[in-house]
């Protein structure tokens, strides 16, 4: 378990940061601005938690997927943080396929309870929808930065997929809060023109 007593440490204020195996690299790099935007997904998540109480018959069940997922999120970032190495001192946290799996079987069970779409979705609807869009997107840039670090440097494939399967599972999630689709705003093409 990490045990933090002291929160700052003066050894970033040159611009650098160390890494999982010690290493020290720009904090603008491939790497922390991959695992950075992943905690910045976490975030918005932790804004959106504070509307799920209000999902009326499922606030238990969206919140403690989303408390899952919150934890995901930091086991992404972990994995991210440490460089792929042939013989590491510590076995390092990855993300594995039953992660991946859970996010699925999630989707799947969610998307069976809702109407196909019959256009775009406008982010929106609830609080809480627009919050787990918000954090979509924001996972969707987290998944360009990881598959942009992933061509200069050897990474888990997992943590992609786990990535990319994320946002369909917030889209998938946003629309089942959204009172199973029926409270969906959809785009009208050339609407206002």
């Amino acid at each position: 378990m990490v045990k933090l007593t002291k929160i700052y440490t003066r050894g970033g204020d040159a611009g650098q940061t160390s890494l999982g195996d010690g290493a020290r690299v720009a904090k603008h790099s491939d790497r922390p601005t991959a695992y950075g935007t992943v905690d910045e997904a976490n975030a918005v998540l932790g804004i959106a938690r504070l509307h799920s109480v209000d999902v009326t018959g499922s606030a238990g069940a969206v919140d403690t997927m989303l408390a899952r997922i919150q934890n995901d999120l930091f086991d992404l970032g972990a994995d991210l943080c440490t460089p792929e190495a042939e013989n590491p001192k510590y076995p390092p946290l990855r993300i594995v396929q039953g992660q991946i799996d859970r996010l699925e079987a999630e989707i799947d069970t969610m998307n069976a309870e809702l109407a196909p779409l019959s256009s775009f979705i406008l982010p929106g609807g609830s609080a809480l929808a627009a919050h787990l869009h918000h954090a979509r997107v924001v996972a969707r840039r987290a998944e360009r930065d990881i598959t942009r670090l992933a061509e200069v440097e050897r990474i888990n494939p997992l943590a992609v997929k786990y990535i990319n399967r994320l946002s369909d599972h917030l889209f998938v999630l946003a629309r089942h809060v959204n009172d199973k689709g029926a409270g969906d705003v959809l785009w009208v093409p050339g609407q206002n023109r």
